[in-house]
C-alpha cells in the first residue's frame, strides 16, 4: 500500500478515486464529492491535506486530514460534516492503514485521529484490536428504517405521540388552518430554500447563541452551494411545512440511492404554542417517503434526542479512532483521559 498526499484545494482531481472507494460502502452521501467540495471552499483553511492509498487492487483508502498541532492531525471535521472524511475498501484492517498514513504525513506525526465514524460504514475495531489504537464514544445517533408500509410503521410508535399530533392536527382544523408540505429539489431554488430556511432559524434560539443559517453567512452559502450541486443530480430536497400561507417548520436533506439524510431542522417558534410544527412536518413527511418506496434509510446523524426516540428505536453509537506513532504513547493518553475523567467526577 503506498500513500500520496495532495493539498486539499486539489480534491476534484481525485474524486474518481474517491468515488471508486464510496462505491463499496453503503450509502452516504455526505460523503459525495459535491459535498466535500463545498466543505473545503466554505470552511478550509488552507493547510489541508488529502491523502490518497492505493495497492495493486487499486484505491483502498482515502481521507482530508487538517493539522492539529505539533505532531497531531486528524479528519477535517467543520460542525456542518456528519462524519470524519475517511473512506476505505472493507476488510483492510484500519491499523495498517494508519501505520502507513502516519509515516507519509509530513513533520513526525504522533497522533492520527479519525472523528464521528460511523460503525455502518467504518466497523469499530474490536478492543485490543491495535496497541497503538483506541477507540472513544462521540455520539448516540438515530435513524428511520423504512420497511413495510406507513401505517404499520406509524401503529408501532407510541400512542402518546400518534395521539398527540392527532389532537394537533384537530385543533389546527378547528380554527381553519390548512397544513401544506411541499419540496423544493430544484437546483434554481435551492439558494431561495435556505434563505427560507435562515429566516425561521434566525428567528430563533440558535440566533441569540450565533450559530443560526444566514443566507449571507459561512454556513448559509455552504448549504446553498452544496444542495444546489446536488440537486442536479436530484440528491437533493428541502422539505417546508406551512400553516395555511405561513411557513413554520423546514427540512434540508441530501440522498442518494436508498438513503436520505436530514441534515438540518428549523421551525417557527413563535407558531409553537401547544403545536409542534417539525414533529407535525415529520408525520406527513414521513409518510410520503415510506409511500415512495424508494428509500431503506432515513439519517439523523445528530444526537439522539427524547422526541427521535417516539420516532424510532434504531440507535448506533459513533465514535472517534486514535491512532499513535507508539503502544506508550496511547497508554499514556488514555491514562491522562481517565484521570480528567475522574478529576470532573470528583468535582475537584
Amino acid at each position: 500500500m503506498k500513500w500520496r498526499l495532495l493539498p486539499a484545494a486539489r480534491f476534484g482531481a481525485a474524486a474518481a478515486h474517491w468515488d471508486a472507494l464510496r462505491a463499496g460502502l453503503p450509502a452516504a452521501p455526505m460523503f459525495a464529492p459535491a459535498f466535500v467540495d463545498a466543505l473545503l471552499e466554505a470552511f478550509g483553511s488552507g493547510p489541508e491535506l488529502l491523502a490518497l492509498c492505493e495497492d495493486e487492487a487499486g484505491p483502498c483508502a482515502a481521507a482530508v486530514l487538517a493539522p492539529q498541532g505539533p505532531g497531531r492531525w486528524a479528519t477535517f471535521q467543520p460542525a456542518q460534516a456528519p462524519l470524519g472524511l475517511w473512506l476505505q475498501r472493507p476488510g483492510i484492517p484500519a491499523a495498517s492503514l494508519l501505520a502507513g498514513l502516519g509515516g507519509a504525513l509530513p513533520g513526525f506525526a504522533l497522533q492520527l485521529g479519525l472523528t464521528q465514524c460511523d460503525p455502518l460504514l467504518l466497523p469499530r475495531p474490536a478492543p485490543g484490536a491495535g496497541d497503538n489504537m483506541r477507540t472513544l464514544d462521540y455520539i448516540a445517533t438515530a435513524r428511520i428504517d423504512v420497511t413495510g408500509g406507513f401505517e404499520d410503521y406509524w401503529n408501532g410508535r407510541g400512542k402518546n405521540l400518534r395521539a398527540n399530533l392527532k389532537k394537533q392536527r384537530k385543533r389546527l382544523a378547528a380554527d381553519g388552518i390548512a397544513t401544506r408540505l411541499d419540496v423544493v429539489d430544484q437546483p434554481g431554488m435551492m439558494a431561495a430554500a435556505v434563505a427560507d430556511y435562515g429566516r425561521l432559524e434566525g428567528a430563533g434560539w440558535k440566533a441569540r447563541g450565533g450559530t443560526a443559517v444566514d443566507a449571507g453567512n459561512a454556513q448559509g452559502l455552504f448549504y446553498a452551494r452544496m444542495l444546489e450541486a446536488f440537486a442536479r443530480d436530484g440528491g437533493a430536497r428541502a422539505y417546508r411545512y406551512w400553516f395555511g400561507e405561513r411557513l413554520v417548520a423546514m427540512d434540508l436533506c441530501i440522498l442518494e440511492r436508498d438513503t436520505i439524510v436530514i441534515l438540518k431542522t428549523a421551525y417557527d417558534e413563535s407558531a409553537a404554542d401547544g403545536l409542534s410544527p417539525a414533529l407535525l412536518m415529520r408525520e406527513e413527511a414521513c409518510r410520503a417517503l415510506f409511500d415512495e418506496e424508494r428509500f431503506a434509510r432515513i439519517e439523523f446523524y445528530g444526537r439522539v434526542m427524547e422526541w427521535h426516540t417516539r420516532w424510532t428505536d434504531q440507535v448506533r453509537t459513533l465514535y472517534h479512532l486514535n491512532h499513535y506513532r507508539w503502544p506508550a504513547l496511547a497508554r499514556l493518553h488514555a491514562m491522562l483521559r481517565e484521570r480528567g475523567a475522574a478529576h470532573l467526577q470528583n468535582g475537584a
